[in-house]
Order: structure tokens, then sequence, then C-alpha cells
């Protein structure tokens, strides 16, 4: 068989560097930062920020936004998810959210409910606003420009 095997990621997770773990059966309340690679088989209930690689195993769940530059998701998210670098949705991942990525995998039997935008570059603080918030902040652009042209107007 030629190309990489169904577990070629887990194996691939095995040998990332990981420098931050939440354990299963943990519950962080809050938001999560961190400059390296974040493994989560634990509960967040916040937002996730991550230099390098956030890696969500199958027990873990995030309730919040994701940004990381790249991502994999064995677990469950209910949030949107910003990768500067790659998203992987693993067949056992179950994402309730948008996505913003460069590079996007989803696997055979995995769960996707939103929307998703293929990006180059994403803009700088894109973990703090989600795809509606930007949607919203174009339509009021619109508007002003709408009001400014109309002569007479106040």
């Amino acid at each position: 068989m030629l190309g990489k095997s169904k577990n070629a990621s887990s194996s691939e997770d095995a040998r990332t560097n990981v420098n931050t773990i939440i354990g299963e059966g943990a519950v962080f309340d809050g938001n999560l930062s961190a400059p390296e690679t974040i493994r989560i088989d634990g509960i967040i209930n916040g937002n996730c920020t991550c230099e390098k690689k956030l890696i969500l195993g199958t027990s873990g769940q995030i309730k919040g936004n994701i940004y990381a530059q790249d991502i994999v998701i064995s677990g469950k998210v209910d949030g949107d998810i910003s990768a500067t670098g790659k998203l992987e949705l693993l067949s056992t991942g179950k994402l309730n959210g948008n996505i913003i990525a460069k590079s996007l995998v989803i696997d055979e039997n995995a769960t996707f409910d939103g929307r998703c935008t293929m990006a180059v570059s994403l803009p700088e603080h894109s973990s703090h606003v989600s795809i509606d918030d930007k949607k919203e902040e174009k339509n009021d652009e619109k508007k002003e420009e709408k009001t400014s042209e109309k002569p007479g107007l106040p």
C-alpha cells in the first residue's frame, strides 16, 4: 500500500515534543495560552491559544475558541478554530464551530457543523474575533460607506 496509513497521524503525535498536557479527567476553567505544543485529553472551558501545535485527544473537549499554528482534533470542540498552518479533523473528531485555516484535512466519519474559510494568512488577533464578529464589522463598514455617499444626509 502506498501513502500514509490511517495511524500515521497518531504515530506523528507520539513523536511530537509536548510541553503542556491536560490529562484525562482534568477540568480547566479559563483561557489557556502556551508558547509550545499542547495536548488536551481533559476538558477546557475557555479559549486555547498555542504558538505551535494543539492536539486534542479522543477524550478531550474544548468549549471555547482555538488559535494555533497546527491543530489535530480527535475529541469534541464547541467553538471557532483558527489555524495558521494545518487543521486535521480526525475520524473521532467532532467540531461545532467555524474554521479559518490555511490547510484542512477532514477524515471520513468526522463531524463538522459550521463554516470554513481558507486563508493564506490570518489577521492579527484572530483568536479573539469570531467569523460572525468579522461579518458584523464588514456590514457596519458597508452601512457607513452608503450613508457617507448620499449627499444631504446628516
